[in-house]
């Protein structure tokens, strides 16, 4: 892994470019528009909560002058919402820059999303699989866009059971266990997108980062759990900021060096924390043969057709 010291000084001027991040409004999301605005993007921030979304939105417009930030409404976790924003946005651009899936949900209790998924899977990787094949023609259209799907180091524990993907009946659900399944399978979409792809001879480019272990409210969940509490302080000493857990995500999404399959973390120790840098993800996450099932399990589950 070579060290570098890559920050947002290093990220080139966006003018021009329109950019979509998903869950834009708090932790790495909220860092990645507003780094991305800086810059001269027109970015779409998406957001559950319109209320949320509208002070994030004001609080980097007070920061950061001229930022062009659009503000909408999405749910991952109900196609009818992934739809209505993906409709809304096509009927006014005609083109995207740079679609980046950071939106997520971490060790939720057993749920299912609206359209009955299990919830993590569900928001973590059909809402995002869905969207980006919503937004592929308009992605498709646009010259040199990339599609950017955030996992997590928990990937590396991550398995798949075809038989009971999505814990259908809810006594074989771990929460770990599901949060792990559906990062592996962010990796597993985006190096099956690639491959689809460059077969296609296509210019768009399918990329993957993730943060590290960074100080966000991804597991907000858990804040009323005693063990949490105790082990917060301790555990705050390997974490880094949600400004740095930022970094992986930009560098895949707008680093002219970047190249289509490859993934993106921190360079410290274990990828917990760090500056951003090309980093290798485990042997499962690039089995082709689980990611083309996913990938028909996945369209089949969402109705969703890539169309290349």
């Amino acid at each position: 892994m070579i060290k570098s010291n890559w920050t947002a000084l290093n990220i080139p001027d966006l003018t021009g470019k329109v950019i979509i991040v998903t869950g834009g409004n708090s932790g790495l999301g909220y860092e990645a528009v507003k780094a991305l605005a800086e810059k001269g993007a027109k970015v779409y921030m998406t957001s559950r909560s319109m209320g949320k979304g509208q002070n994030a939105q004001q609080q980097i417009q007070r920061e950061v002058a001229g930022a062009n930030i659009e503000l909408a409404q999405l749910d991952l976790a109900d196609l009818s919402s992934v739809r209505k924003f993906a409709n809304e946005f096509t009927s006014q651009e005609d083109r995207l820059d740079v679609l980046l899936n950071n939106a997520g949900i971490m060790m939720t209790p057993y749920s299912l999303t609206k359209d009955g998924f299990e919830n993590q899977f569900g928001t973590n990787h059909l809402g995002h699989f869905a969207l980006t094949g919503m937004l592929f023609k308009v992605i498709n259209a646009t010259p040199k866009s990339r599609i950017v799907n955030v996992s997590s180091i928990a990937h590396k524990g991550g398995t798949f059971d075809f038989d009971d993907l999505l814990y259908s009946d809810g006594k074989t659900y771990n929460p770990m266990k599901a949060y792990r399944r559906s990062k592996i399978a962010n990796l597993l979409f985006t190096y099956e997108l690639q491959r689809r792809l460059s077969a296609a001879n296509r210019s768009t480019i399918a990329v993957a980062a993730h943060p590290g272990v960074s100080v966000t409210n991804l597991a907000n969940h858990m804040t009323n759990n005693l063990l949490f509490k105790i082990l917060t302080p301790l555990v705050s000493l390997f974490l880094h900021s949600p400004k740095k857990g930022a970094l992986p995500e930009i560098r895949a999404a707008v680093d002219p060096s970047v190249l289509g399959g490859q993934y993106y973390g921190p360079d410290g120790w274990r990828e917990m924390k760090g500056n951003p840098v090309l980093v290798q993800s485990n042997k499962a996450s690039h089995d082709a043969e689980d990611a083309r099932k996913l990938w028909e399990i996945s369209e089949k589950l969402t109705g969703v057709p890539f169309e290349f």
